[in-house]
């Protein structure tokens, strides 16, 4: 049976990839991905041939790589961070179905986990992951579950927190935030993950809320507990209380 793998490279960095992402990567033919990330890969597998789509071509890219798995190529379609986290894996899977093709999901480091790191220890305890891209589901449903996340006290990490068109969605989910939350709210920002001009900043949901992000950025909003510790973000899991 044809097989196609769906690969998450992490930052894109090499040393953030899984070794299982590398022999994936390593052992295909064809390697299929929306440009950018596509740049991120093709220096460590130059030789590899690539299919490419531009943003909003989600369905054209996973056809184009599905047809040449059918064809008989070893494929793998990549995702930034992790293929089943906003990434193609669900799309794949989908657009797969009833067809005689094995479907590999590889996983990698999501922008959650990678910007955390740099941050220091953010999501040391329950957390949500919430984009706020509304491209692909209605702002009102965003809304609710930044609501429903800040009553219930959890950390959170925002994905896609702006873009030119949505330049003031971070500054909309925190005063959505600021019903429930105090201002005081440790919160973090990191940018470029694993990048060339990587840079983070702590700060506080107050200050949060007129920080220029973009859609490089991955946002961190701690809980009741969160703390400032030496310019780390750190949420206590609670052990020393035990």
């Amino acid at each position: 049976m044809n097989k196609l793998y769906v690969v998450g490279i992490g930052p894109g960095a090499a040393e953030y990839m899984t070794g299982k992402a590398m022999d994936a990567l390593r052992d295909v033919d064809v390697i299929a991905g929306y440009g950018v990330y596509v740049d991120l890969v093709k220096p460590l597998f130059p030789e590899k041939e690539y299919l490419m789509t531009p943003m909003r071509k989600e369905v054209d890219r996973c056809k184009m790589a599905i047809d040449a798995a059918m064809e008989g190529k070893n494929v793998a379609m990549i995702s930034s961070g992790d293929a089943g986290v906003y990434g193609m894996a669900c799309l794949i899977l989908e657009l797969a179905a009833g067809l005689p093709l094995q479907v590999e999901v590889v996983p990698g480091v999501t922008a959650a986990l990678s910007g955390g790191a740099v941050l220091g220890s953010p999501l040391s305890h329950d957390f949500a992951v919430i984009s706020l891209s509304d491209l692909l589901t209605p702002w009102e449903k965003i809304e609710k579950r930044l609501e429903l996340a800040g009553e219930a006290d959890l950390c959170i990490a925002l994905y896609n927190p702006s873009s030119h068109r949505r330049s003031d969605y971070l500054q909309k989910a925190c005063d959505i935030l600021l019903r429930h939350v105090s201002p005081e709210t440790v919160c973090g920002a990191v940018r470029n993950i694993a990048r060339e001009g990587e840079s983070y900043e702590v700060m506080t949901l107050a200050q949060l809320r007129d920080y220029k992000a973009d859609m490089f950025t991955t946002v961190f909003i701690g809980n009741s507990q969160t703390k400032a510790i030496n310019g780390k973000m750190v949420t206590p899991r609670g052990y020393r209380n035990v």
